[in-house]
């Protein structure tokens, strides 16, 4: 049988014992006693309240740390499922994280042309785990940015994994998911990066880290 108790436990990024992941989350569940509505509020408040973005820097492992997340309220897939796993840790409900590549049928022709590809690599959601068993949870895109695109929001009812839809709102392709790279107590940094230069090359890290830097987060 597997040992959750790893999956409860603070990292480096999964930084579940700081005082502003502890404080966000005694706020969030309030005097909620039902494991399920906990896990549902946690859920919503990364999907909407933490902005999607790609103007990220992602190449240090600090640039990751939920805390780090929570403060400028906004980050893209892997930080977002960092932020959820390490809310559920200080919650109570033992967490991981998970990582797949998919084909993004939607993505924009830029990103296309800027990466070669329209797969995406490495994409992040957590796993919580619920009801003895493990529940995939993609809290990635807001609810703003889903009616902006026409994409069909994630919705999460703690007992169904909660994935990217294959279709938009239009009934056109979307999300196509290719492979999945398992399940991990805590962030495989190296990998990433090692992935992302495999499959885009180094100019688009570079491409990346500057358009991050010319689009400051704001705090929301």
């Amino acid at each position: 049988m597997e040992k959750l108790e790893r999956y409860l436990e603070p990292t480096f990024t999964i930084d579940s014992d700081s005082k502003p992941i502890r404080e966000k989350t005694n706020e969030l569940i309030g005097d909620q006693e039902n494991v399920i509505s906990k896990a549902k509020s946690l859920f919503y408040f990364v999907r909407d309240r933490i902005k999607y973005t790609m103007y990220v820097q992602i190449d240090l492992e600090g640039y990751y740390k939920a805390s780090r997340t929570l403060q400028k309220g906004e980050g893209y897939c892997v930080q977002k499922a960092v932020l959820l796993t390490a809310l559920a840790r200080a919650s109570g409900i033992p967490a991981r994280l998970g990582f797949a590549d998919f084909i993004n049928h939607r993505l924009a022709q830029k990103y296309i042309e800027l990466q070669g590809t329209n797969e995406i690599v490495y994409h992040g959601f957590a796993e919580l785990y619920l009801n003895c068993r493990w529940i995939k949870t993609t809290p990635a895109y807001d609810i703003d940015m889903c009616k902006k695109y026409q994409f069909i929001p994630v919705d999460f009812d703690g007992e169904h994994d909660a994935t990217f839809h294959q279709i938009d709102q239009d009934g056109k392709p979307h999300i196509e998911y290719i492979r999945s790279h398992g399940s991990f107590q805590d962030l495989p940094h190296g990998e990433i990066i090692t992935s992302t230069k495999q499959a885009y090359g180094q100019d688009f890290i570079d491409f990346w880290h500057e358009t991050a830097q010319r689009n400051p987060p704001t705090p929301y």
